[in-house]
This record gives structure tokens, sequence and C-alpha cells, in this order.
């Protein structure tokens, strides 16, 4: 089956266009083979004519290499060059040329032939980039609508056979911009780090493990350098590149292209691309005389020209008296809107194309100028209701055929950052501007309600298109949500992030929540407890128990006082809170709670529920904790067997009780018990999460510490070297943890003579427990036991 990549780097290698592209993608797809033309013309918004000459320039282009293709029929042309590209893509050996293929994200560009006015510095650029790692393309004096991303656009497909390693193109007001290169790293490369590895650690990752050969990133439409660029960038090699635009100065030190208006001719070369060339020359003059009107800006003249296009008969005489006029409507309303500060030509041009459009794409405008400057996901097949979805369909049709929308991919769209905000001033002299925006933002919260509080990869990359949009709702419309949904766009973010390890991303996500929540709903609120919640379980993760707990202490009370002692959320938060106090040897504290939420859980879920099998199990940790251990047997049984009559045998639910019967099975000297139960549910985790998760890392250490404890110590180090790699990762240096880890390959070193390794490893241990724990936590004093035992042996 051809993957659609591999099509799309087939036209680039072949120089198609993005319509030849478009075309031959859709024609070659697997899915589409029995597709008739006339279906695929449909579904690319275009007429069958239209997709039929598309396909015959492919075939042109292809014949120039695979001469079979030119003396074929149609319909044979298509099942040969079908064939042609399936021996490539299946590696035979017998098709010529073998091309390797170049992965890329460029996005779309205008066809080559129309690219004009810009030739000089196009060569200009690459000249830059052979003498240095990274160039900005600037915009003179911050003007938008000159051409920066058009330019980087067609340098990157023009000089794609340059960059074998790969064109990765990273949107600055997008997704967090390290995101978008791990996502690319992945769907282009298979380069998926581990889970519960630190952002940084990620990032390193992708950049030592890079497809071969020069890489080519760009980073458009950046405006804070310090933040959107410099702390993604790879480490310093000749092979990676780096073009940026922007419409801000950086400082001189980096390699800077200025990008003004075009010149006069090339402005008129742009306009005779754009319009039908006999309509120019029946008005030369009046073309100059638009030209200078619009200001040589690109954007204007693209603008422009699909307007006339629009309208056959209107004379450019014509035209130009309307560009006048809409010139003094302009002039009289741009010091009352800021949004209209733009240098002459494009306001002009966009209101004409404005007033082309009838009211449901006037509404599409509306809505798409709330959407943040990314990638937009919309399709209208999403409405249910026919005649509706028809509407939405023309509408899109409209917005892209006037160059005020632009295509990426399938359900795909982008505006102009100029157009956006001319949408967002027309929304604004609505009347109904604020019902527009709150139906945005509801619409924006139920997608951020199907965010799983645990999402797994594939929710990950369904959910990282809406992610920018969901930030720009929270940011700037959160007083148009709905007190119901006013959480929710925070806490989707949160845990978007929470459950990829990035805790530090998450953080902000659960604070601003809190904050927001206790602004619009007052501090009585059951959403402001869910938010103390949220936090305090993320503090709880990354063993910031100080911060934490008093957190998990206003939840409880505020979530009593508002639902009654005897609803669900109380019974959560007992458990987390009880979690807690059992992470920091509190076991006197955790005991009360946990039996509390037991029986509450029993109460309002009944007793075959997970919730209540999941208390079971944490309340065998603790008494297992504090050796009672017949009273944690019992109930871990409960919980194994609850759990795997609820939710089946091969439930991560399930591996952790495993882990944990193991365990207790070890501390009472019962090995060959222990063992058998540990390596299932080892097997059982990495089956479900992965080699390198978290968990994995944990089961790890538990199979080390039983073959430490009967002396299999060449079979443990491995693990225990593993397991701590993947904790540091996931955790950092510092996190308790890990030195509990550093704790344990220090005892395994000490018991087989390696004191010199073993002592810095009680050191590191040691610290990290007091100052994370406090020096009188259980689990500080039993290493500061081992390391004081450790010193009277090694040095006596």
């Amino acid at each position: 089956m051809l993957s659609a990549d591999f099509l799309a780097n087939e036209a680039a290698i072949r120089g198609l266009s993005p319509e030849q592209t478009a075309a031959f993608v859709e024609r070659l797809k697997a899915e589409n083979s029995g597709k008739s033309e006339a279906k695929l013309a449909s579904e690319l918004n275009i007429g069958a004519a239209a997709f039929k000459k598309r396909m015959t320039e492919v075939y042109d282009k292809f014949a120039q290499s695979y001469p079979e293709l030119a003396n074929s029929e149609s319909r044979g042309k298509l099942e040969k060059l079908r064939a042609y590209l399936t021996a490539k893509y299946n590696g035979g050996q017998d098709v010529r040329p073998t091309i390797k293929e170049i992965h890329q994200n460029i996005p779309p560009a205008v066809l080559f032939e129309k690219f004009v006015g810009r030739e000089a510095e196009l060569e200009e650029l690459h000249q830059l980039l052979q003498t240095s790692r990274q160039v900005a393309i600037v915009a003179v004096a911050g003007m938008g609508g000159v051409g920066k991303t058009e330019l980087a656009t067609q340098y990157a497909k023009q000089h794609l056979q340059n960059y074998q390693g790969g064109v990765c193109w990273l949107s600055a007001q997008g997704i967090d911009v390290g995101i978008q290169i791990l996502r690319f790293a992945e769907l282009k490369f298979k380069l998926i780090a581990p889970d519960d590895w630190g952002f940084a650690d990620r990032l390193r990752y992708c950049w030592q493990n890079w497809q071969q050969g020069e890489v080519l990133l760009v980073f458009d439409d950046v405006t804070d350098y310090k933040k959107q660029v410099h702390p993604y960038l790879p480490p310093e090699s000749p092979r990676f590149k780096v073009l940026l635009t922007t419409r801000q100065e950086f400082d001189r030190t980096l390699l800077q292209l200025p990008l003004g208006v075009l010149k006069p001719l090339a402005a008129m070369k742009l306009l005779k691309s754009l319009v039908d060339r006999e309509r120019l020359k029946s008005e030369p003059w009046v073309a100059r005389r638009i030209c200078k009107f619009l200001g040589y800006l690109p954007l204007a003249l693209e603008l422009v020209g699909r307007y006339l296009d629009t309208m056959p008969d209107l004379s450019l005489e014509k035209l130009l008296k309307r560009l006048e006029k809409k010139r003094l409507e302009h002039e009289a309303i741009a010091e009352a809107n800021q949004l209209m500060h733009y240098k002459h030509g494009i306001a002009e041009a966009f209101a004409l194309s404005w007033e082309q459009l009838d009211e449901n794409a006037q509404g599409l405008g509306y809505c798409l100028s709330l959407y943040a400057l990314a990638d937009i996901p919309f399709s209208a097949k999403a409405v249910e209701d026919d005649n509706q979805q028809e509407l939405w369909e023309k509408a899109i049709a409209d917005l892209l055929k006037l160059h005020l929308l632009q295509r990426q991919s399938k359900g795909i769209y982008r505006l102009h950052p100029l157009i956006r905000q001319f949408f967002q001033m027309k929304l604004n002299e609505l009347s109904e501007a604020d019902k527009v925006k709150t139906a945005f933002a509801a619409m924006m919260s139920e997608v951020a309600k199907q965010i799983p509080q645990q999402p797994n990869r594939e929710d990950i990359l369904n959910f990282t298109p809406h992610i920018p949009h969901l930030a720009e709702v929270a940011i700037h419309l959160s007083q148009y949500l709905s007190d119901e949904d006013l959480i929710w766009p925070f806490t989707g973010l949160g845990w978007f992030y929470e459950g990829q390890g990035l805790y530090q991303q998450a953080e902000p996500w659960y604070k601003l929540c809190k904050d927001i929540a206790e602004n619009r709903l007052g501090l009585e609120h059951p959403d402001v407890a869910a938010s103390l919640n949220n936090l305090a379980l993320l503090y709880d993760s990354i063993a910031r128990y100080s911060e934490a707990e008093p957190l998990y202490q206003q939840a409880l009370e505020l979530t009593k006082r508002l639902l009654g002692e005897e609803h669900p959320h109380v019974a959560n938060i007992l458990n987390n809170l009880a979690l807690l106090y059992n992470s920091i040897a509190r076991y006197s504290e955790a005991e009360l709670p946990y039996q509390q939420a037991l029986e509450l859980t029993k109460r309002l879920l009944g007793e075959e529920h997970p919730h209540v099998a999941n208390t079971l199990n944490n309340l065998a940790l603790l008494y297992e904790s504090t050796e009672r251990y017949s009273e944690a047997e019992s109930l871990y049984q409960q919980a194994l067997e609850l759990t795997k009559r609820l939710l089946g045998d091969n439930h991560l639910y399930v591996a952790n009780t495993l882990d944990n019967i193991a365990g207790l099975y070890r501390s009472t000297g019962r090995y060959s018990e222990a063992e058998p139960l540990y390596q299932h549910a080892l097997e059982l985790k990495k089956c479900l999460l992965g080699d390198n998760h978290p968990h994995v890392a944990t089961s790890l250490n538990n199979l080390g510490e039983l073959y430490s404890s009967t002396g299999r110590y060449s079979e443990a180090e491995p693990l225990y070297q593993q397991a701590l790699e993947l904790k540091k990762r996931s955790l950092g240096d510092n996190h308790p943890n890990v030195a509990t880890i550093l704790n344990n390959l220090a005892a395994l070193y000490s018991s087989t003579g390696r004191y010199t390794e073993a002592e810095p490893l009680y050191q590191q241990a040691l610290a990290i427990c007091e100052q994370s724990l406090g020096v009188g936590h259980t689990d500080t004093m039993r290493v500061r036991g081992n390391y004081a035992r450790f010193l009277r042996k090694a040095y006596r």
C-alpha cells in the first residue's frame, strides 16, 4: 500500500506543483483505487476536467524517467504508474531511478511559475544558507504581507534534494515547537522517545537519531526567538540548517535577509500571473496604477487578482475606483481601530474580497478568526445536517477561491495572520460578536472534555492539532466560557501534557485553572476543588509533597462542604491523600483515609467496582509498609481477583497488583513464589505500556531486588541500571524513586566487594532522600543506616 508520505515525496522529486500533487496523491492512494475521477475531483473541490488535466501533467512528468508511460492509454497509464510506484515502494530491483525518500512537511505553495518577483531573494537565501547555520527572512519595517512564508516555502520545495535528512516545518505560533519536532520525528522516522523521559532528553534523542544528510528546520512566524527557537535548536552541527521568518528585528549576530515590497516590474509580473494577460494589455497604465496603489505588496496583489478572477467583466479602471473608495472608508476608521493600522493596500483589497462573500462564508470567516495562528482542523463533514454541511462546503470553497483561506491538506486549513486579523475586525463590528465567541468557546470545551486523564499514544496524536486552539481559548477567550465549561480547556491541556510526562508544560495550565476558577466561581465551588486536586496530583507525581498535601486537604474540605460527605469525589481525594501519606511514611495518618475511602466507595459504587479494587490494593501497600503482612496479603488477593473479574487478565491494574504481591513475598522470604509474579508483571507492563515506561522501570527494579536478595548479582545489576536510567529521565535526578535504585545498586556493589563504586551511590541516595523526604523519613533513615553499615564494612 502506497503511503501518503511516499507519494508526497515522489511528487516533490518530480517537481509537481501543489495542485498536481493533490491530484496525484488522491488518485494513487490505495483506498481511492475504486473511485472515479469525478468523485476524486469533487473531494478536491475542483471540476472533473481540471482533475483530468492535472493527471495528464503528472503522467508527462513521470514519463521523463519512465518512457513506457508516454505510449499508454489513459487508464493504462494509471495502472503502469501504480505498478511502477508500488515496485519502487517495495524496493523492487527493476525500478529506475532509485531515489531515497526525503521526509518533509512543507506546506502547500503557489505554482513556481506564479512565484514571481523574488528570484533574486531566492538565490540570495540559498547562498546565505550555504555559508551560515541560521538565516532569518525579516520583513522590512515589520510589514506583513510581503511574502516571508511563501519565500521560505518556495525555497524548501525547490531545494528539497539538498536536504536528504529532511525538511521540518515548524509553526512558531502553533503548539509548543518542541512537541512539533517530536511529532515529526515520530511520524517520519518512527523515532519514539520513551514517555518517561524528560522533554530535553526526548529532543536530544531525536537529534541524535535523525535521518542522515543535511536537514532544514524552518521556524515560521517567529515573534520571540528566545522562547520559540533557541530552546529547541539541535546541537551545533553543520548538517542542521535553520531558517526563520519574522516581522521582528533580531540581534544582528543572526544573519538576516531583509524582505520589502516588490519592485514595480516584479509587481506587474505577479499581477500578470494572476489576471488574464489580454485584460491587462487593454488597460496597461491602469494596471501599473493598481500595483502602486496596493503598495507593491504580494498579499494585496494576490487578493486583487483573485477578486478580478471572480468578476471577468469588471474593468481595471472601475476596480481602481472601488479601491480608492475603500481607502477613504479605511482612513476614516483606522484611528479608531488598531487592527486597521497596516500599510495601505491590503486593507482595501480585503474589503473588496469581503463584499464578494455571502452570509455563510462571512460567518465561517468570523469562526475561523477565533482559532489560533496554527493549522486549523476543520471539516464540514462533522456537521450532521446535510443542508448545513453543503453551505459550509460552499463557504470553504468561496474563501479558498478568493485566497482568504489556505488549504494545507485534507481537513486542515490556515489563515494568513493579516487575514485573520481582518476577519476579527469584521467580527468585532457585529452586534452578535459575543454570541459567536461564546459558541466557539463551547465547541472547543467539548473537544477538551474528550481528552482522557491518562492519554495513550493514539490520543496524543489525535488531539495534538487541537492543542494550540484550546490554548487560544484558555488565554484569550476564557471570559466567553460558561461556568460549567470554565475549567475544561485548562484541565484538558494539563492532562495532555502530564499524560506524556511533560510536567513542566502541564503545571502552568493547572495553576491557571485554579486561579481562573477561583476568580470566576468564587472559593466555594466544586470545580475549584477539582482544580486543587489536579494540581495536587501533579505535585505528588514529582515528589513535591509539601505543596501537594495542603492542596489535597483544601480540595477534600471543599468537596465535603459542597457535595456532602457521601460523594465519590470525596472518596477519590481521600485515597489520593492517603497515598501521599504512605509515600512520605506517615503511616498512622494514611490508614484512616484509606479505610474511609474504601467504605465510601463500596457504599456509593457497590462492591464490584474497579475503584474498590484500587483502594484495596493501596490499603494493602500500607499494611505491607508497616509489616502487617497477613492483612496485606489478604487485601492484595481480593484486589487481584476483583480486578481480573472486572477488567480482565491483561490490564495494568492486574500488573501492578502482581508486582505488589511479589514484593510482599520477597519481603517475607518467599522468593520462589515472588519471581514468577515479578516476571509476569514485567511482561504485562511491557506489553501494555512499551519497554520504556516508568512503570516498567519500577518492575525492573523490583526484579533486581529479588535477584540481589538471592545472590544473583550478575542478573540484578543490568536490571538496576536500566531502571535507574529510565527513572532519571522521567522524574529527574533528585526524585526519591531514583534514590531507591541508587541505594539498591550501591548495596549490590558492596556485596560484591566493589566499594569504590558503592560509596558515591550511597552518598547520592542519602542526599536525595534528605532533600526530598526529610531527615526523619523512614526511607532516609534506612539509606543512612545502609550507608553507615557500608562504611564500617569497607573501612574496618
